[in-house]
């Protein structure tokens, strides 16, 4: 059995502590200082990394979490760094809130590619255009 990153442990950590007590009291948001994680965790010197799983796109595809703001000082790696986040509806599905309407857009021109032949058919015409009638091999 695998062994917990350092990373794992600390986005497990701010879940209980932080996002799943959010969801519990109906929050919109939820704030996380990385100090404190850093504090909770009794680590040292492992703020860099408090700030990274925090930041990561693997803690807010987990959580259903969109990262509103980002507070720090121009370092970027700090116990003061604090950051904001939206939370979804935290229902499990895979798909964070951000990518949802990215998501209903698929598909949507596949009429007009089957009128012009298909998606391939549309490349290889629109390379002929592009390349003139007999383009240098």
């Amino acid at each position: 059995m695998e062994t917990p990153s350092g990373a794992d442990c600390i986005r497990e950590y701010a879940r209980r502590h932080y996002i799943d007590p959010a969801r519990k009291r109906r929050e919109a948001t939820v704030k996380i200082n990385a100090g404190d994680v850093h504090k909770g965790l009794r680590l040292s010197s492992r703020v860099p990394q408090v700030c990274a799983a925090l930041s990561s796109q693997k803690f807010l595809q987990e959580n259903q979490l969109s990262l509103e703001t980002r507070q720090a000082p121009p370092s970027g790696q700090s116990t003061t760094v604090t950051f904001t986040y939206r939370l979804g509806s935290g229902n499990g599905s895979s798909v964070p809130p951000s990518g949802a309407a990215f998501l209903q857009l698929r598909g949507i021109a596949r009429d007009v590619f089957r009128k012009l032949g298909g998606g391939e058919s549309f490349v290889r015409n629109e390379r002929k255009r592009f390349n003139g009638p007999n383009p240098k091999k």
